[in-house]
């Protein structure tokens, strides 16, 4: 007979699979393109990171059912194929942004570039970050301009109403003295449902969400 020790190891090997399959299969949309000639946003110092390579491509293109013969996962999942690619898009959108920013940008536009993908109190914990005396007094003395890619590594959390991503933003920063690069690992969660998700949370990876 199953114990109940047995029986949570087995569900917890389940849950594992299917996180790693969730993270296989957001290949397609962890990365989003920038625009042409777009200007980057001023963002966070110490939030600069560049995404790295995008994860695996997908056996199967996101919004489609898989092929015969092909389980669907989402079937045993709190969200949809449609779902989980609205809020990979949002969390990727929010790291670029996260990642670019302008010494001469002041923080409320910098606060503006990320609110349409965070919520409004999480923007209001940034610009304060972002406007702090010595945080803000080096970027411009610098005259630090930063352009951020954010690329989604894997899903390492989800619920109902919330997924976690493991987000890796690279940063290319250019200043009085030169040009750098950083790369920089983050858990970002969003809160929502189907085509509507909000950033809520982000954090060092080296810390993780609370």
């Amino acid at each position: 007979m199953d114990s109940p020790v047995s029986r949570r190891v087995a569900f917890a090997v389940v849950v594992c699979v299917l996180v790693a399959l969730g993270a296989y299969l957001i290949g397609p949309v962890a990365h989003r393109d920038r625009q042409p000639g777009g200007q980057p946003t001023e963002h966070q110092p110490g939030a600069a990171g560049t995404p790295r390579a995008a994860s695996s491509p997908s056996p199967w293109a996101v919004g489609t059912a898989p092929p015969s013969g092909q389980p669907d996962i989402y079937q045993w999942l709190p969200f949809t194929q449609t779902g989980l690619a609205a809020a990979a898009a949002t969390v990727t959108r929010f790291g670029d942004a996260y990642g670019s920013y302008s010494y001469a940008e002041t923080a409320t536009a910098y606060g503006a570039s990320l609110r349409p993908v965070t919520s409004a109190a999480l923007v209001d914990q940034i610009k304060a970050a972002y406007a702090a005396p010595g945080v803000a007094s080096a970027r411009a003395g610098a005259k630090q301009v930063a352009v951020g890619t954010a690329t989604i590594d894997s899903i390492s959390a989800f619920g109902p109403t919330s997924l976690t991503f493991d987000l890796e933003v690279s940063q290319r920063i250019t200043s009085s003295t030169g040009t750098s690069s950083q790369n920089t690992r983050y858990s970002v969660t969003v809160t929502g449902g189907g085509a509507s998700w909000q950033v809520t949370s982000v954090e060092l990876a080296t810390v993780g969400n609370s």
